[in-house]
Parts: C-alpha cells; sequence; structure tokens
C-alpha cells in the first residue's frame, strides 16, 4: 500500500529569471513524494484565473494528486532572483489564493487517511492558518512535520510555538535555527538548541540542513552529519522541499536515519541539478 503523503499550504509561480515554475514548498513537498513512489497530494487554494487554470492543468499534467479550491483572490506569484551560485531571494505576494484555503469535508476525510503531513509557518501569515490547524487535528494519526520555512517577515514567535507543539518532526536549515534560538533564548550551539526544541516540545527529531555544508539529524541520543552530493547546481529552488519528502518516504518505510538522510541528499542533489523546483 502506497503511504497518502501531504503538503498543505502554499502552491505559486516561481517567478524565475529564465520563465516562471510551479512552486510553493509543501507543493514540492507532495511531489517528490509521488516521484518516489508514494501518494502525494497538495492542498492549497488557487485563484479563478489564467494563473490558477495553468497551475490546474501543470498539476494533472504531472500527476499529482491535489485538493486545489478556486478562490475569489488571485493566484499566488513569487519574484525569484538568483545570486551567482544560483540561491534564491524571494519576494512573496501578499493576499493571494493560498493565504485563503477554504476548510472543506473534502480535506478532512484526506486528513483522516493521511500517513504524513508537512506543513509551514508561511500558510499561516493570513486565513489560511485555521484550516491548515484544522486539517492537522482531523489527520490524527499521521506523522506531523513541520518545515518551518521562514520568509520575509511572515513568521511569529506564537505560530512557531504552536506549530511545534503540534509536530513529530522538524525541518530547519542553519539561517533559520539562529532565528528560533534567538527568538527562543537557547544559545548559540544549533545542536544543543535543536535538543533543547525536542525535550520542549516533544519532538522525536530535528533535520537541520546546511546548504553546502551538507545537513545532520538530531535526536536526543544522536547527531548524525551527512554531507551534500555532488551536483552541477542549476539553481536551488524546492531543494529543501525535496530533500524534506525524501526523508518522509524512508522514514515512513522503516528505514534507518542515516539510510532516510542519505536518500534525502540524493534527491536534493538531483533538483540542485535542474531548472525548477519540480524536475522530472
Amino acid at each position: 500500500m502506497k503511504k497518502v503523503i501531504v503538503g498543505i499550504g502554499e502552491i505559486l509561480w516561481d517567478m524565475l529569471p529564465s520563465g516562471k515554475a510551479l512552486g510553493g514548498a509543501p507543493a514540492n513537498f507532495a511531489y517528490h513524494a509521488t516521484r518516489l513512489g508514494e501518494e502525494g497530494w497538495a492542498v492549497s487554494a488557487v485563484g479563478e484565473d489564467v494563473l490558477g487554470d495553468e497551475i490546474l492543468a501543470l498539476v494533472e499534467e504531472k500527476g499529482l494528486k491535489s485538493i486545489l479550491a478556486r478562490v475569489p483572490q488571485p493566484t499566488g506569484t513569487v519574484e525569484v532572483t538568483l545570486s551567482g551560485a544560483g540561491v534564491p531571494t524571494y519576494n512573496i505576494m501578499e493576499d493571494v489564493a493560498w493565504d485563503n484555503i477554504p476548510c472543506t469535508e473534502e480535506m478532512a476525510a484526506l486528513a483522516r487517511r493521511a500517513d504524513a503531513v508537512c506543513f509551514g509557518s508561511l500558510v499561516q501569515r493570513l486565513g489560511s492558518r485555521a484550516s491548515v490547524l484544522a486539517f492537522l487535528k482531523a489527520a490524527e494519526g499521521a506523522l506531523k512535520v513541520f518545515d518551518i520555512n521562514l520568509r520575509q517577515h511572515y513568521y511569529s514567535k506564537e505560530v512557531i510555538a504552536a506549530s511545534l507543539e503540534l509536530a513529530d518532526i522538524l525541518k530547519i536549515n542553519d539561517e533559520e535555527i539562529r532565528i528560533v534560538a534567538d527568538m527562543f533564548g537557547l544559545g548559540e550551539d544549533d545542536t544543543e538548541a535543536c535538543r533543547a526544541l525536542i525535550r520542549e516540545y516533544g519532538l522525536r527529531l530535528v533535520i537541520l540542513t546546511r546548504g553546502a555544508q551538507g545537513s545532520e539529524v538530531i535526536t536526543l541520543e544522536e547527531r548524525l552529519p551527512e554531507p551534500v552530493c555532488k551536483a552541477e547546481v542549476v539553481d536551488t529552488v524546492g531543494a529543501g522541499d525535496s530533500f524534506t519528502a525524501a526523508f518522509v518516504v524512508a522514514y515512513l518505510r522503516g528505514d534507518s536515519l542515516a539510510e532516510a538522510q542519505r536518500l534525502a541528499s540524493q534527491t536534493a542533489a538531483y533538483v540542485c541539478a535542474h531548472k525548477g523546483a519540480m524536475p522530472e
């Protein structure tokens, strides 16, 4: 039986220098879960506009299962600029479709079937927060992965703390752990900051990604470092989302933490070697 793995939150167009590409962290996550053999679902909303039509058509073309409500607000877009090393900077439009995800019975039915749900802080900035929390409540037996995904000024201590209370796994990068450690007074050591969060919120583990420096899986007892897989980097858009998806797929299959981390690193390297967040 395939595992039902859901990404709930933003779906949008990344407006890259080379043109637009389908994106949004939860949608990227669901896509890579699907490509790795599981039943991935993207839950979000798009506008009643041409950009929304194009997302629905492309999601179907990519074979990604979805619940994408049509709402009056415009389909989300993000202006993406890339550094010389291919590292993205984002300018995220506000009060767009994915900020207004409705809470529906169809979503609740999917939540009750879910084996894992990935959610972030960005989707909780406006009206979608209530729908995300309702989905997590309905997904009673699912593995809950908080991919914190701090963007611009769209986060708060209250949202982060409430999300950690609901999570089993935290995925965070090296820049974000410094922000969270300062916010919660967790000190200067990244590993110990992660362990403090594990103790405080009852997490199973923390996945800490460090860009070109690789990643770490941290538990109260272990710290497992993993180097990056070598790749000719085109851009890093969506690499972290693919990492999370691959780790969750392997974790649900019963692989060891080291095996899950290795698959995640390989998947992220593949994404970095291709344009956009959802390469074939």
